[in-house]
Order: structure tokens, then sequence, then C-alpha cells
């Protein structure tokens, strides 16, 4: 009855997110778009607590709450003293204005108070949900900026996210099943290709080739399906050449385990001993990554958004940096910092589904 009950609910999840992503990309919005959204949240939440009860593991997740949140308040304070400590102010890129003007700024802004005064005002605000104003965006709070940006790289990170797994997972698998081939050659010299090739190259290349020669393909911006096609893959060769050379090592330990010349002898199909037995055995090395690598992929593609025009957090991160935005600098490395940490812990309480052998405490 469990195992019908849990099947059920991954048929049922699968088909929704797939709908859902579906519906997404062909660019439709709307309340229903935000209904599907909302209905796969409610589904994956229900899952991960009935993980979490089933498993035992309420007192980990709560022991694993409590170190992340001093993980971030850590974060929060190395920041915050760091951009402090930097040389010059978040006005001095300005042209010069008389002193009455910069101290009415600063009393403004609460710069001239202490530095252990704006730590704590800041963090009152955090706990409010207030991150503060803009210094340079005058009259538009960051949680605002954020709201305004965040989708657009949420969208291309789970975009490239997907294509990662679904190029690099097989292809290692693959070129596994046959060592030392054509074939396994083929997809690691694809795999180092994507590793070593920088990002900004892969994307002139792939502008080249698909926008000014062939013409088949936009160059930049963000207004419809044709046009994520080249940031997406731009974005998600790297993470899959990665996870393809994870795969293929992973899968070449276990395909010499007892258990699959069982499997071979019981006269089993080679794709059911591959997909089924050994590529599961096979996931804990690609598991790892992926804590690092949806907080990475979404939060690195800073440059990506750049040369692609994407209406994301890129630009105004980069300007943040350059201008000494200090609240919008210390927003978006909050948030960032909440994706790595949820990722992390959400990757942790997988391993209890991927090998039952290991026991969270």
């Amino acid at each position: 009855m469990k195992d019908k009950i849990l099947t059920g609910y991954k048929i049922v999840l699968g088909v929704m997110m797939l709908v859902s992503l579906v519906v997404s990309v062909i660019g439709v919005r709307g309340p229903l778009v935000s209904a599907l959204w909302m209905a796969d949240g409610l589904l994956i939440l229900a899952g991960f607590i009935a993980l979490v009860m089933s498993k035992s593991l309420l007192p980990y997740l709560i022991k694993r709450l409590g170190e992340s949140v001093v993980t971030l308040l850590l974060i929060v304070t190395m920041v915050f003293v760091l951009l402090r400590m930097m040389p010059g102010g978040p006005f001095d890129s300005e042209r010069a204005l008389p002193p009455e003007v910069m101290a009415n700024l600063a009393a403004k802004y609460k710069l001239d108070a202490p530095m252990h005064e704006q730590y704590f005002s800041y963090l009152k605000g955090v706990l409010q949900g207030d991150l503060g104003a803009s210094f340079k965006y005058v009259g538009r709070p960051v949680t605002e900026i954020i709201g305004d940006t965040f989708p657009a790289s949420l969208q291309l990170g789970v975009y490239a996210l997907i294509l990662s797994y679904l190029i690099g997972i097989p292809l290692g698998v693959m070129a596994a099943s046959r060592h030392n081939t054509w074939w396994d050659s083929g997809a690691m010299l694809f795999a180092m290709s994507g590793v070593a090739l920088p990002s900004f190259l892969v994307a002139a290349l792939l502008i080249l080739i698909f926008s000014f020669q062939m013409g088949v393909l936009p160059p930049a911006l963000w207004e419809g399906p044709i046009y994520y096609i080249l940031p997406v893959i731009t974005l998600g060769v790297r993470p899959a050449a990665i996870i393809a050379r994870l795969t293929r090592s992973s899968v070449l330990d276990v395909i010499r385990s007892d258990f699959v010349r069982t499997a071979y002898a019981k006269g089993l199909a080679q794709r059911v001993v591959l997909f089924k037995h050994v590529l599961r055995n096979s996931l804990i090395p690609v598991l790892t990554y992926s804590g690092p690598l949806i907080a990475d992929i979404i939060s690195g593609a800073f440059i990506i958004e750049v040369i692609f025009a994407v209406p994301g957090m890129g630009r105004h991160l980069i300007m943040s940096v350059t201008n000494r935005d200090y609240p919008l600098v210390l927003g978006v490395a909050l948030l960032f910092s909440v994706l790595l940490v949820i990722s992390n812990l959400v990757v942790d309480l997988l391993y209890a589904i991927i090998d039952p052998r290991i026991k969270l405490a």
C-alpha cells in the first residue's frame, strides 16, 4: 500500500511539474500558472514533510535549521563588516558634493551612526522583512528590486539545471557502459571541453554561429521561448559536463559490483540494469554536487545575464558592488546564502532516499 501511494505521488508530481514547466516555457501568464506552481510547491512540501516524519528526521532537521540560522548570521555579519571596511563610500563616485549635502545623505541612510548601531539596525530590519532602500536606485526598496529581477534569474537557472541533468546523467551512464570505446572518448571530450571553456566564450561562439551566421536564434533579450535557448545552453553546458564526469566515474565503480553481475545473470536487459539498479547506487556523488550546483547555477548566471540582456539580478548585483550599494549587496548575498543553505539541507535529506544505508543524526 505504501509503495502504491509513493508511486502515485511521484506520477502526480511529475505530471504537474511537467505541465507547469511547459506552460512557463511557452510564455503563458496569469493566475492559472501561479496556481499550478503553488500546487507543485504544496505537493513538494507535503512530500518533504512525509519524508521527514517517515524517516524520523525531525530532530536532525531542527538541528540543521539551527545551524543554518547561525551560518546566515555569520555571512551577513562578514559581508556587512567587509563592506564598511572597504575604502571609500557609496557616494564617493558622484561628482563632488558640498559637505552639507554629504552629511545629509549620511544622516538619511544612517551612515553617520556607529558601525554596531548600523549593524543591529540592519538585523532588526531583516527580521521584519525589510532589507532597506537602495542607495543608487533612489526610492526603491531592495525587496522590490529582488522581487522584480529574481524570477528571471530563477527561470534561467531552473531551465539550465534541468538541461544539465538531462544531458549529464545519461551521457555519464552511457560512457561508463561503453568504457574505452569511441562513445566513452567522445563523451569525455565533451566533458573536458565543457569544464575548460569559460561561459563567456561559449556564449560568444553560440551567438556567432546561431545568430549571425545561421540567423535562426535571437542573440539577446528574454521575451519568449526562442530567446531562452542560447542563454540556457550556455549556462547548462559546464554543469552538464561536470555531472557527466561524476556519473561516469561513479557508474564505473558500481558496475563491477556483485549485484550487477547477478542482475545480468537473471537475464535483465542492459537498459534495466543500468538505469534501475546501477544508476540509483551511483547518484550519491551527483547528489553531493547538486547542493552547491543549485545555488551556483542560479547565482552564477550574472555574466550570462549581461551578455544575453536577461532582465535578472546580474546587472543589479554588478552595479551594486561597483557603486557600493550596501543594502543591495547585502540583500543579494543573503538571498544566495539562503539558496545555498536550503539546497544543501535538501540534498542531505535526499541521501536517506537514495541510499537507506546512510543514517542522518
